[in-house]
């Protein structure tokens, strides 16, 4: 599969726009009064942390086969293949 410079370029940027938001998400779910009642964690903060490992785990996911898709493309080039953009 040929995955163009732009869309590599894209995948990387979905991969650390994931890091940037979902840890500050979950510092606010975490600060949010519904999280704890008593103490103890309630249902809205174990599943907003499904939520929130699901997404970093997705992201990196993406982010990582872009990394990947990167450095292939660019070792292509380097080799003598046409640019595919």
């Amino acid at each position: 599969m040929v995955i163009t410079r732009k869309w590599t370029a894209f995948l990387v940027l979905v991969g650390v726009w994931t890091w940037l938001i979902w840890p500050r998400f979950g510092l606010a779910i975490w600060r949010d009064d519904r999280a704890f009642d008593g103490g103890r964690p309630t249902a809205f903060l174990w599943i907003h942390a499904v939520l929130i490992v699901a997404s970093l785990a997705i992201g990196t996911t993406v982010g990582v086969l872009g990394v990947k898709a990167w450095r292939t493309e660019r070792s292509s080039a380097e080799q003598g293949a046409a640019p595919k953009d």
